[in-house]
């Protein structure tokens, strides 16, 4: 599923706000997006209880997760989008675990040498990451607060391009994003005829955002569904000309080993060591067809081997310290 995070290593710079519009953006375009927070100030998800309260009539629902170690990577039923806020002072193996399941990074940025210099420095270390290097991971800046009669959105952008970094928009500094975080809301739940000017700057970077969310998305339903492993395995049993359709004796292997597990003679079959798994084989594996066998474990979810991944890095506490 398509993951967005909002990164920025100094406090305050505004990605609890970019982070609960890009979700109300989704849900409103009929998209399930769960809100994930990884900041252990719980924003977003202080947010989503203020909006429980308020009569907003969306397309697609927006499910509050709280990031848990052992429930990273279980999505609810139904979730296809994921947004992703983070905490400020992400670096090194914390901000590496981010990147490796996000498809796309947005960095809000203030204009202050404090906030660009963060920037720049978080960037940096971005770059070094492989997923972002290869470019499987998309990176962009996006200038927050800006206030429109100073020269503050060309300075942010004669910066972003002094250090090579993508710059896709930027949004004003107004009251209208206040009131709104304070009541649950965003700017799209409000009529379009009050915050069109507002609308009108988030066009640009939710055009950039909208293609990498569509790819992940179209990739996935390419994919083959998962086959049910019982049904599977009980239509290779009971297929024509399959060893368990055959008497015992028939079937019979050269290691004196029937279809059903026994040996012909009695004797408890020896347990065989399986290199993928490290263990014996189970009942399933020895029933199963060869080819029915290498289908199904072809078939594992993405879910099950990022998380083989990250136990044989002995990773205990995922996306948080």
């Amino acid at each position: 599923m398509p993951v967005v995070a909002v990164v920025n290593r100094k406090g305050g710079s505004g990605k609890s706000t970019l982070a609960t519009h890009l979700a109300a953006h989704c849900a409103h375009s009929g998209i399930a997006v769960m809100l994930g927070d990884v900041d252990k100030q719980q924003s977003t998800q202080a947010w989503l209880k203020l909006r429980a309260g308020q009569q907003v009539h969306n397309p697609a629902p927006i499910v509050g997760w709280t990031v848990d170690p052992r429930s990273v990577m279980r999505s609810p039923s139904g979730v296809t989008h994921v947004v992703l806020d983070t905490p400020g002072g992400l670096r090194g193996f914390d901000l590496a675990r981010v990147v490796m399941f996000a498809d796309a990074i947005l960095m809000p940025v203030c204009n202050s040498v404090f906030d660009r210099e963060s920037a720049a420095d978080c960037f940096a270390e971005l770059m070094s990451l492989p997923r972002v290097a290869s470019g499987r991971c998309q990176v962009a800046a996006v200038g927050m607060r800006l206030d429109a009669r100073t020269k503050a959105d060309e300075i942010l952008r004669a910066w972003a391009e002094e250090h090579q970094i993508p710059f896709i928009g930027h949004l004003r500094e107004t009251q209208g994003y206040v009131r709104c975080v304070e009541r649950g809301l965003t700017l799209f739940d409000l009529p379009a005829s009050q915050v069109q000017a507002d609308l009108a700057q988030w066009q640009p970077i939710l055009d950039w955002v909208a293609p990498l969310m569509q790819q992940r998305t179209a990739m996935a339903a390419a994919e083959p569904a998962p086959a049910r492993p019982r049904a599977a395995i009980s239509a290779a049993i009971s297929a024509p000309g399959s060893a368990a359709g055959q008497p015992a004796a028939r079937a019979a292997r050269a290691d004196g080993t029937r279809a059903d597990g026994k040996r012909a003679d009695g004797a408890r079959p020896a347990p065989v060591s399986s290199p993928s798994y490290g263990g014996e084989v189970s009942t399933i594996e020895r029933l199963a067809s060869p080819r029915t066998l290498a289908t199904l474990k072809a078939r594992t979810s993405v879910a099950e081997r990022l998380g083989h991944w990250l136990q044989g890095f002995r990773v205990t506490r995922l996306l948080q310290r």
